[in-house]
């Protein structure tokens, strides 16, 4: 791979396992150190720490945290300065993902998926961007194709994503021009490993795909990659559904 990212430093929430770390994975690749955020999954930080770390030493660190805490947002920015001494590229991966029917909502639904899905990165962002600021960096946002299109049953999902898409936009200006800001809307990526999708279901959404099938983590870490080197774009939110979002 091309090392078009050496020398740069990036900091992926929700590092450790699935589409994070794949995207982690990517990046690294590409030539930039990163910094592994995860908040329960110890082992899989510990074994990406380490593979990337046999890859180019020193060229990888787990931070744990747990995004809904107010420090959070400094003490993640701060473990990238102090291990990379700079930082170039923020990925907001982290995400709740679970169902709220109306009539069952709880407060603490709305906690969780609005804390995780746009609190988090709006937070992370803002501790961010001086330091973007300083490399012309960027910051890319994990949002999804019900951002726009809202899936029934997430009504409290749906809504923290679209907020992420509107921030995405509202802070590529805020930023501009020191620092890009876009987003990636994944489709249907690898099916939640806690049977949210009966088979039905499943069947249903690679029916509704006009590429008739699921897509695999690495198309969204390459979109992840493209954008982090797009240096004439920002304000945008790439879908990366296999064309699904024409076909709803």
């Amino acid at each position: 791979m091309n090392p078009d990212l050496q020398g740069k430093a990036a900091l992926v929430t929700g590092a450790a396992r699935r589409v994070g770390a794949v995207i982690a994975r990517r990046l690294h690749a590409a030539g930039a150190d990163v910094v592994i955020h995860y908040r329960g999954s110890e082992g899989d930080a510990v074994k990406l720490e380490a593979d990337l770390n046999a890859l180019r030493p020193q060229s990888a660190r787990r931070v744990k945290a747990d995004l809904l805490a107010p420090i959070a947002p400094r003490a993640l920015v701060d473990a990238a300065l102090a291990q990379f001494k700079r930082l170039d590229i923020l990925v907001n991966n982290a995400s709740a993902f679970y169902p709220t029917p109306v009539g069952g909502i709880e407060a603490t639904h709305w906690e969780e998926l609005i804390g995780s899905n746009l609190r988090a990165p709006l937070f992370l962002a803002q501790e961010a961007a001086p330091h973007l600021a300083k490399q012309a960096g960027c910051i890319v946002n994990i949002v999804d194709i019900h951002a726009d299109r809202p899936l029934k049953g997430y009504a409290v999902y749906s809504v923290a994503k679209a907020g992420l898409a509107a921030l995405t936009r509202s802070l590529a200006l805020e930023l501009a021009p020191s620092v890009r800001v876009n987003a990636v809307a994944p489709g249907a990526i690898a099916w939640p490993e806690d049977g949210q999708f009966e088979a039905a279901e499943r069947a249903r959404i690679v029916a509704t795909t006009p590429l008739a099938r699921i897509g695999e983590p690495e198309a969204i870490a390459q979109a992840v990659h493209f954008l982090a080197t797009a240096s004439f774009v920002t304000g945008q939110v790439l879908a990366v559904d296999g064309g699904r979002s024409v076909f709803l």
